[in-house]
């Protein structure tokens, strides 16, 4: 299976029916996507397929060839964190963590759809990505502060 990661081109020997988080963290060591509920519906193994935020544990291999995957560590660029990662860091908006990758690749995406998103838009946005520690609030914060220019 032939796809681009992060912007460099991969290929998978993984099963065509492996769970695309699976391939990312066991083959690829991309370790920052997490496996949550295993359902798709807790949001920590989102990623970004093509610019549709996805559940990679929802999603086979085969369903991803071709395309182009951004997980977390994709969106820093030359060592400097996207303005969701520092804004999240920034606001110590994440408390045990284990939630922040899927959070931020889906902030991502909204923020580079929606740049003028207001809270009510992103807390909807969001509503996939569970967060047991209760940081909700915060980091709705700090993905609104991450639409300033910094």
């Amino acid at each position: 299976m032939d796809l681009t990661v992060n912007g460099s081109a991969v290929s998978l020997t993984s099963d065509g029916e492996t769970p695309l988080l699976t391939a990312l963290r066991d083959e690829l060591g991309l370790v920052g996507t997490r496996f949550g509920c295993g359902q798709g519906l807790c949001g920590a193994c989102f990623v970004d397929v093509d610019g549709t935020v996805l559940p990679s544990c929802q999603t086979p291999v085969w369903q991803v060839e071709g395309r182009a995957v951004t997980t977390v560590e994709g969106l820093s660029r030359d060592g400097v964190p996207h303005p969701v990662q520092q804004a999240i860091l920034d606001r110590q908006a994440a408390q045990c963590g284990f939630c922040v990758s899927g959070i931020v690749v889906r902030a991502a995406a909204l923020l580079r759809d929606e740049p003028d998103a207001d809270a009510d838009r992103v807390a909807e946005a969001l509503e996939r990505n569970l967060c047991r520690c209760g940081a909700q609030r915060r980091i709705i914060e700090a993905v609104l502060a991450a639409r300033e220019p910094v």
